[in-house]
């Protein structure tokens, strides 16, 4: 009997055990040190004071509250963490990771200057810019002269909200410039953003260098929801992100910016910078960054205008990172739209503003070919600035209907986007060849077009999300299908099913349906080893869809002028 007593405290401690480490984030469950870390404990209920007094009890002490995740950010030795996670009460427990930036022919590209030309430019939408801090400039002030930074607070602890290091200033100019420094007698182009009156709400949530946290962003989209009526909050941009280490569905990052999206918000975030990596043979695939890897929000991938207004020769930046997304398996990004050398807003001493290689001659934008460095534009690449640009259309979708939900303005965008888009392409940069399928995991659903969103009328039942499917791998037939999902509108009807919002046509000829037991892409036509090369890595168990699934690596900065 004693032995059968001791073999079930045995078994009942192992089952308290794993309970616990299913609570506890990857990157976190092997730290069993006295090194003390900063966590955010999410709970199944607001934490209470009994709460806090528990992470006391367990040497820790109690930092933030994170109400909009049901949380706190708490500091406590590493090898307490799993006792803290025996807590019944307790939902999940992650490291307070580190965050980053994510790094005209853009109007002409997405048909901007038709919004302008009918009356939309932003007036009364607010937006909130999640970044390095905006800095107060011309092209962000009203008619009268007035900011239209109409908020700033800082979330970094440096109790400042200026840009010191160059990128949110870069971002909001995107979404919100008004092209005032480049109107005069001789200029001859005028650098303005897609949504140029938009009211702009300025959360530096990223310190000199680039870097945050995730509690910082997390307290940001807490703030933007209590002022959502206040400033008419009803876009939000984050251009910025990190590695996916955990199921969107615990990630309390991605239950941030669901929340923000439920409150009536639009989130667009990048998508990362990783399409170039190489990892495990995937050719940039499965490297979409947290929180784009939410299935509710608007991913956003980078295109390459090559220089021109002209739609018809831009090709994918092969720096853009693809999906499906690790861990979750989303199809990502949702649309693409121009993200390579962007000339915008320029912060005094920033930080990356001094790089030689983001000076823009003044005869860009006025006449001659003076070669002097501008004072008020500089040039960068990446899906920080894509995400910009689909936050600036955003905006001005809003403008037109205010009464649209954030699912609506999600599928509105996705299915009016453009095409017509080549199925592979060679891009060269830098002397790197590199070959891009213009697949859903790479391209989304197209390429944003203002002008179709615009004249658009379709409304997308309220009572459906536009979450951005699930994708699964059937080994059977070395296919791919969307996983069925009676609560998304994809499969609602003809005008808003997935051979709609995707155009599959596009892509492939023999593909007459995606949903449900069909398949998604046939490998013979996009995965097929003389494509891509790609096939048998991305599709096979050990890579992306086994049950060890892939850990995207940290995003960097892409060469800041971006491909060639």
């Amino acid at each position: 009997m004693r032995r059968a007593l001791i073999l079930t405290s045995i078994l009942v401690m192992s089952v308290i055990a794993s309970a616990a480490d299913l609570r506890i984030a990857p990157d976190l469950n092997n730290n069993h040190s006295n090194d003390v870390v900063n966590v955010i404990v999410q709970y199944n209920v607001p934490p209470t004071q009994k709460h806090k007094d528990r992470i006391q009890q367990h040497q820790g002490k109690v930092l933030q509250d994170l109400s909009v995740v049901n949380g706190v950010v708490a500091s406590l030795p590493a090898s307490k963490v799993a006792d803290l996670a025996n807590d019944p009460d307790v939902a999940y427990i992650s490291p307070d990771r580190s965050v980053q930036k994510s790094m005209n022919n853009v109007d002409v590209a997405v048909m901007a200057n038709y919004a302008w030309s009918v009356g939309y430019d932003g007036t009364g939408i607010g937006v909130a810019v999640l970044d390095s801090g905006i800095h107060a400039v011309n092209d962000l002030k009203d008619a009268s002269g007035k900011s239209r930074i109409v908020y700033s607070k800082d979330f970094t602890a440096k109790n400042i909200t200026d840009d010191q290091y160059g990128h949110g200033t870069h971002v909001a100019g995107i979404i919100g410039g008004s092209g005032k420094d480049s109107t005069c007698a001789n200029c001859d182009v005028t650098i303005k953003g897609v949504a140029p009156n938009v009211k702009l709400v300025n959360f530096h949530v990223l310190d000199g260098t680039g870097s945050g946290s995730d509690s910082a962003v997390i307290s940001a989209i807490n703030q933007a929801i209590s002022l959502k009526s206040t400033y008419n909050i009803r876009v939000l941009n984050l251009s910025l992100g990190r590695p996916v280490y955990e199921s969107y569905t615990v990630d309390p990052l991605c239950k941030a910016v669901e929340s923000a999206w439920k409150a009536g918000i639009v989130v667009v975030v990048a998508a990362g910078n990783d399409g170039r990596n190489n990892t495990n043979g995937l050719n940039g695939y499965g490297t979409i960054t947290a929180p784009g890897n939410d299935p509710f929000v608007i991913t956003v991938g980078a295109m390459n205008t090559k220089g021109t207004g002209d739609r018809a020769d831009d090709v994918m930046a092969t720096y853009s990172s693809k999906g499906p997304t690790t861990v979750d398996h989303i199809a990502k990004p949702d649309l693409v739209a121009p993200g390579n050398r962007v000339v915008s807003l320029q912060s005094t001493g920033g930080f990356i503003t001094a790089n030689p290689a983001n000076k823009t001659p003044v005869g860009y934008y006025q006449t001659g070919n003076s070669p002097t460095a501008s004072s008020s534009y500089y040039m960068l690449s990446g899906t920080s600035m894509a995400s910009a640009v689909v936050s600036g259309a955003a905006a001005l979708i809003l403008q037109k209907t205010p009464s649209l939900t954030p699912d609506q303005v999600k599928a509105r965008l996705m299915k009016t986007a453009y095409k017509n888009l080549p199925q592979y392409t060679t891009v060269v940069s830098n002397g790197v060849s590199y070959n891009i399928q213009d697949d859903v995991f790479t391209v989304g659903a197209g390429y944003l077009d203002l002008q179709a969103a615009l004249n658009n009328t379709d409304v997308a039942p309220s009572t459906l999300a536009a979450k951005s499917p699930v994708v699964s791998y059937d080994n059977s037939c070395g296919c791919v299908h969307f996983v069925a999902d009676n609560s998304a509108l994809w499969g609602s009807s003809a005008l808003w099913g997935s051979s709609a919002l995707w155009g599959s046509s596009q892509f492939t000829a023999t593909q007459s349906a995606l949903w449900g037991s069909s398949a998604l892409w046939g490998s013979s036509a996009l995965w097929g080893s003389n494509t891509t090369g790609a096939s048998s890595a991305l599709w096979g168990s050990s890579a992306l869809w086994g049950s060890s699934s892939t850990v995207v690596t940290e995003p960097k900065d892409i060469a800041l002028n971006g491909d060639n």
